[in-house]
């Protein structure tokens, strides 16, 4: 009786305590316009300066701030909720008053909320932090802090979190060295970390350190330089990372020595290593896509499961992976545009985990939108893609036309057409012949002076892609002066309008300099794509808005865009010109 009596009374002491802190706590304002008359308690009243506010306020305090531009640094209170009104008006700029190390535009404690701020610090250089979350006091309620709804610029690091339990969710973190960096000192401290957007990323995207556990889902990564990492986890706290996506990165993935998982993630066009892992790592259900090392072992044995590796150099490196981790074309939407959903017939769909649920109760899929923090949606069927890098030859009378294979799960055969029609249209008039190889020989007859191919993909379904490019020739005699067709092109860039990403591609007829531009309409540089000798063939490009290395211009508006093509052959003569337009809309 006497603990039942004792606990209850440790109940009401909480309470109380509970209690204390609501009706003690205060909303307060901050804004450009107030009056400044403490306690900051109306917008008409409001402080001037966000300290001059915090300098009043106690535990469990509110403070709103209005939009406006606010050059201080800031240093929170204890259980403080600060909320501004918007990253695209209300702006913390610390630049003219930051250090290139050991400065943080706002500290706060881990019991902290900071939310709808813009917060620009300085340079994405040195060890200076736009968030730098520390410990609360010991006798704290050790609620979790929540930093949500922010952007972060110019930073070494965008958040950091130093033995802290954190929310981290929805922020935008861009042009940074390191974007959220958690630090651990045991395993206790666990942040969750999802539905952020970190881009222009130079070192490092989301990392673990020491014993600091998360949960990190749901974010989107993509670096710009070639030493880096897109996620890292721990040497001994074991985190969960589930349903990424990164890009561009030299490692995409790193999981400890502990059982860390990856789940259900993408990594895509890394210099180096999809997935890094060790024996002891749970790596199940996620996609590479053109990565030198899709996914490599550092040290034990293979303990890998239903994984994709696509159009990598080594899909698997320093192990032979079982039957269950493939290396088959995804069938993503599009993946240009940062669409990974599937296709209705891609091989990754029920093809994850057994033991992995997706949210509509279904085996899980491999990739991005798989497994319990993936998305529930319909698969669209949709045409293959429109073959690409079409060559001809004449020899005599015949003609040879070879082409990439197309590689989806349900694709069937090809359609080949001709005309003796420079840039005719496809129709069943000049249906050729179909074809399930990815070659073509064609006996023409002699009486012909030109000669015109373009051809569709087919799947099972029926559904006909666009046409690809034409290639011909012009036959000025039977057997002699043959000139073929469209040797040097540019072609119309894909998709078009774009959002944020798009591939042009051009034809050589023969090795060259080449010089690829992209100018905006008032003919300012933006990015120079390609500058180098290339060989003779088909070629593709990606031109990615965000994240350019090479931009002059880092953030781009929507608007048209130009894109030009200079070739000079060996004996430095141009040969070929050409240049299109193409729209960008955000």
């Amino acid at each position: 009786m006497k603990t039942k009596i004792f606990l209850l009374l440790l109940l009401s002491l909480y309470i109380v305590n509970c209690t204390l802190y609501i009706t003690l706590a205060t909303v307060r304002y901050v804004s450009p316009t107030g009056s400044s008359t403490p306690p900051y308690t109306s917008w008409e009243t409001a402080a001037d300066s966000i300290m001059e506010c915090i300098n009043i306020s106690v535990f469990g305090d509110t403070i709103y701030v209005a939009n406006g531009t606010y050059i201080e640094k800031v240093t929170m209170i204890h259980g403080l909720t600060m909320i501004g009104a918007g990253i695209d008006s209300c702006i913390i700029d610390t630049r003219t008053i930051s250090q290139f190390s050991d400065f943080n535009a706002i500290t706060m404690k881990d019991e902290c909320i900071v939310e709808g701020f813009h917060i620009i610090v300085r340079s994405s250089i040195g060890g200076n932090t736009g968030i730098l979350s520390i410990p609360g006091p010991e006798d704290s309620l050790d609620f979790q802090g929540k930093i949500m709804n922010n952007k972060i610029s110019m930073a070494g690091y965008g958040i950091s979190s130093d033995n802290s339990f954190l929310t981290i969710k929805n922020n935008i973190i861009e042009d940074v060295s390191y974007g959220i960096d958690v630090f651990g000192l045991d395993t206790s401290v666990l942040d969750t970390i999802y539905n952020n957007y970190l881009f222009q990323i130079k070192t490092s995207g989301i990392s673990t350190a020491l014993a600091g556990r998360g949960i990190i889902f749901n974010n989107l990564i993509e670096m710009t330089s070639t030493i880096n990492q897109g996620i890292s986890t721990g040497s001994s706290g074991t985190s969960q990372v589930y349903n990424n996506f990164v890009l561009d990165s030299y490692v995409g993935i790193s999981v400890g020595a502990v059982p860390d998982q990856a789940v259900c993630n993408i990594v895509s066009n890394n210099l180096g290593y999809g997935i890094w892992f060790s024996e002891q790592s749970i790596v199940n259900n996620n996609i590479v896509l053109g990565v030198q090392n899709g996914y490599y072992l550092s040290d034990g044995i293979q303990n890998i499961y239903f994984n994709n590796a696509w159009n990598c150099d080594y899909g698997y490196y320093n192990f032979t992976p079982d039957s269950t981790n493939l290396e088959v074309d995804p069938m993503l939407v599009n993946e240009d545009s940062l669409d990974f959903h599937l296709q209705k017939y891609s091989p990754m769909i029920d093809a994850g985990d057994p033991l992995i649920f997706d949210k509509d109760g279904t085996r899980s899929d491999i990739g991005f939108y798989g497994g319990p923090y993936g998305e529930s949606y319909s698969y669209l069927d949709l045409a293959p893609r429109v073959p690409v890098n079409l060559n001809a030859t004449l020899d005599s009378l015949t003609v040879g036309i070879t082409w990439n294979k197309n590689t989806e799960a349900d694709f069937n055969h090809y359609n080949v057409y001709r005309d003796t029609t420079k840039n005719f249209i496809i129709d069943s008039t000049n249906l050729f012949v179909s074809t399930d190889r990815n070659n073509l020989i064609d006996f023409l007859p002699d009486y012909l002076e030109k000669i015109y191919y373009k051809l569709t993909a087919i799947d099972n379904q029926g559904n006909e892609s666009e046409p690809s490019e034409e290639v011909g020739f012009i036959l000025t005699s039977i057997t002699d002066n043959k000139q073929t067709i469209s040797d040097y092109r540019l072609y119309q860039n894909y998709p078009n309008p774009f959002n944020p990403s798009t591939k042009i591609s051009y034809r050589l007829k023969e090795r060259g300099y080449v010089k690829l531009y992209v100018y905006d309409i008032k003919g300012e540089l933006v990015s120079v794509l390609v500058n180098q000798t290339q060989e003779a063939g088909y070629y593709e490009v990606d031109f990615n808005v965000k994240g350019q290395t090479s931009n002059v211009q880092s953030d781009l508006a929507s608007g048209i865009y130009i894109y030009q093509i200079m070739v000079r052959n060996e004996k430095d003569i141009p040969v070929f010109t050409d240049m299109k337009k193409m729209l960008l809309i955000k």
